[in-house]
């Protein structure tokens, strides 16, 4: 695995929703489809986060997995990150 798509998970992941659509956010982070569960894993279920799109937008979804606001990102990937960094040195 590269640097950057070691730090990739670290990030937000920008995604455009559409008014009146839900969508399922994978909260466990194994899901091939990110930021969206793919439902292949029975015990992942437990972990995603509906999301009701009132307007259609470009959302933030967190690609971290440690948002205190899930699904939506909250900056919490800046401290994850610099854990990564410094265990990485």
């Amino acid at each position: 695995m590269t640097d950057k798509e070691m730090y990739k998970k670290f990030l937000p992941i920008a995604y455009e929703v559409e008014q009146g659509k839900i969508y399922a956010w994978c909260g466990c982070g194994k899901s091939e489809t990110q930021p969206l569960c793919d439902y292949d894993r029975e015990e992942c279920k437990q972990q995603q986060v509906i999301y009701h799109a009132i307007v259609t937008e470009t959302v933030f979804f967190c690609g971290c997995k440690q948002t205190q606001e899930p699904p939506l990102c909250d900056g919490s990937h800046a401290a994850a990150l610099l854990e990564c960094i410094k265990q990485q040195t």
